[in-house]
């Protein structure tokens, strides 16, 4: 896997046999490095990527919202993260992103993002249901991304007000120390972090994106504008990137990897991010994808209109112009109904 200018820190192939020879196109990837990325580290490791005549170079991101300006400036051909109120204020001074594809979803039993307590909390009886939360800290990665909506969902549910915690801004490996260290007293975090913290003892799994907000569309694949207009080059990418969630879904197995292709897709992982320890891979609870790449609008409008009433959106956003699921749809009938 390449490194670019912009790094932070570090269907079958019978179907694929059938496609005519290309060149070999560069295209750019920002990435974040994370389990959700898994469909691009698999296209690029089993070839996938190669099979469409594509050289793709994925470069390395602290977060979502930051892939947006090079996304903008034509220097990033594609965007693997969340669609942040970042982006949204981005196209609403212009620029052109299109939304095109699922890359993390919370499918019924594969919540990957969960709400944990710490665990002595709930020794003593401090946290007995969501309501205790009122007054707490909670750790969090950034305002305006989809983790935000979720909290936002566990306490409305609960009858708490958003503004009822106290939300603290960390990277999410950070999430695990800081309920260990007690400087936080929950965290609205994602896997493997969450395990990693339930495994060491010091917090509990309290709910999960799944249960809290079932569908929730959590991460997207994103096209510049100039991407989106070289339609042949960008629906080989997909292409390739609906063989890489195909492959990654056959992993998926009774909310864990444990799949057919799970201890390939544990091992790609391992050499694609920092996470090395096959166990915690194995324990987590995996996001979900679609199969067919579908994008759930109607969820990013819920986040969407979470992220205005916190006054975080600064213009009129209509999803119907960002959206498109088309690539996807024409991936998908190119490769067939997914089995």
């Amino acid at each position: 896997m390449k490194r670019g200018l912009f790094a932070w820190a570090f269907a079958g192939l019978s179907a694929a046999a059938a496609l005519p020879a290309f060149a070999q196109t560069p295209v750019s990837v920002g990435i974040l490095s994370a389990v959700s990325d898994a469909p691009l580290f698999i296209a690029d490791k089993r070839g996938y990527f190669r099979d469409e005549g594509l050289a793709v170079s994925m470069t390395v991101f602290r977060s979502g919202a930051t892939m947006v300006a090079p996304l903008g400036a034509g220097q990033l051909d594609v965007g693997a993260g969340s669609a942040s109120a970042g982006l949204y204020n981005a196209i609403a001074r212009g620029i052109n992103i299109k939304i095109v594809a699922d890359k993390a979803s919370s499918a019924p039993g594969y919540g990957a993002t969960k709400l944990l307590v710490r665990k002595d909390l709930i020794d003593s009886g401090r946290f007995k249901t969501i309501k205790d939360l009122k007054g707490m800290k909670i750790g969090m990665n950034a305002p305006g991304v989809s983790n935000t909506s979720t909290l936002n969902s566990i306490l409305t549910a609960a009858g708490l007000k958003y503004s009822d915690v106290e939300t603290v801004n960390l990277n999410f490996p950070d999430h695990v120390a800081a309920l260990a260290n007690k400087s936080i007293d929950a965290a609205c975090t994602v896997e493997p972090p969450a395990t990693s913290a339930i495994t060491a003892g010091t917090a509990v799994e309290i709910m999960r994106d799944d249960q809290a907000d079932p569908h929730h569309q959590i991460a997207v694949i994103q096209f510049s504008e100039a991407f989106a207009a070289r339609k042949d080059i960008a629906d080989r990418f997909m292409r390739a990137y609906l063989r890489g969630s195909r492959y990654y879904n056959k992993a998926l197995k009774d909310g864990r990897l444990a799949g057919e292709t799970a201890d390939d897709v544990i091992q790609i992982l391992t050499e694609y991010t920092p996470v090395k320890n096959r166990d915690i891979l194995r324990r987590m609870t995996p996001t979900g994808m679609d199969p067919n790449g579908t994008v759930n609008q109607k969820s990013l409008q819920k986040d969407l209109d979470f992220y205005a009433s916190q006054g975080l959106i600064e213009g009129k956003i209509d999803l119907d112009k960002i959206v498109d699921n088309s690539f996807a749809e024409r991936a998908a009938k190119a490769l067939g109904p997914y089995k």
